[in-house]
């Protein structure tokens, strides 16, 4: 059974990147149910059960979900533009479908998001704050201490990495999920020295929390095998701005917070496509009487 359900899971996950990137295709049911290897009548009933929402409803999500993190991350792109990437055949279109889903018009969207800056840190607080005052003098805290460090470019290769998901609201859950589920899997296969990354698929403030997925990875060779339930991707090469941050001193959602809200606007940069991710480099800093380590906000730009 266990076995049925790890395949299950790298057919559903064949499924669900394939989607991310043709959203400005049709995506028909045939197509998708052969990517999943699947009759079209049975890859429907799967996919629902196994996602918890219809077909249909999941990819009309990820369109509108993608669209509203690019209006924000890419300010110079007009909106057709944006429509049209994300399988929107006009600006009425992704319009209608948006005010449906936000509230608002595309337009209005990108210009109220930037200036909402305070309640970006309200919800990073509510995804990992435990309410106390001494937590929210550590953010300010952090976000002064960025601000003093360098924000470099960085010319990354591509990496092969083998990954474990989980959906949920990021925070605490994630750190759980590493010692319990990912660590242990890392010793049996002896990678417990390798490279590690950290990859939130999902930008919360867009996102209901309980369907942000995150993929916690660790290096291999391309050759490696990965046995279950980890599955194998690559991590994408090109430009990217990286911030390193020292946890516990640091508090790494602020660091993320400064890179995106604060440098990023002011550097001549915006994001593409690819996916945002912390790296904790093989040999990288560690102590294991505090459980201080050092790690890097990697985040993928072009040029405006």
């Amino acid at each position: 059974m266990s076995r049925n359900r790890d395949r299950y899971s790298a057919r559903m996950h064949q499924v669900l990147a394939h989607i991310d990137q043709h959203l400005d295709t049709p995506l028909e049911l045939a197509e998708l149910a052969a990517v999943a290897c699947f009759s079209p009548f049975h890859f429907h009933r799967t996919f629902s059960a196994w996602m918890g929402e219809p077909l249909g409803e999941y990819v009309r999500r990820r369109r509108l979900e993608v669209a509203a993190v690019r209006l924000l991350a890419q300010p110079r792109i007009a909106v057709l533009e944006i429509a049209l990437a994300v399988g929107f055949g006009s600006n009425e279109a992704l319009a209608h479908a948006f005010k449906a889903r936000f509230g608002c018009s595309p337009t209005a969207w990108r210009v109220t998001q930037k200036s909402k800056r305070d309640q970006v840190m309200r919800k990073l607080n509510q995804v990992i704050d435990d309410g106390s005052e001494h937590h929210v003098s550590i953010l300010q805290t952090t976000m002064e201490n960025t601000m003093n460090r360098t924000v470099t470019i960085v010319e990354r290769q591509p990496v092969t990495v083998a990954y474990m998901r989980v959906t949920g609201p990021y925070g605490f859950a994630i750190k759980d999920f590493w010692q319990q589920q990912v660590a242990p899997w890392m010793v049996v296969q002896g990678l417990l020295g390798n490279a590690r990354y950290g990859i939130g698929l999902d930008d919360p403030l867009v996102t209901a929390s309980e369907k942000c997925r995150y993929d916690a990875c660790v290096e291999i060779d391309a050759s490696f095998k990965p046995s279950a339930p980890a599955l194998k991707q690559t991590i994408p090469g090109g430009k990217y701005a990286v911030l390193p941050f020292r946890f516990p001193q640091d508090d790494i959602p602020a660091a993320w917070e400064y890179l995106l809200r604060d440098w990023l606007p002011e550097s001549g940069y915006q994001l593409d496509a690819r996916p945002l991710f912390e790296h904790y480099p093989a040999g990288g800093y560690y102590d294991e009487a505090t459980g201080a380590f050092d790690g890097e906000v990697c985040v993928p730009v072009t040029l405006l």
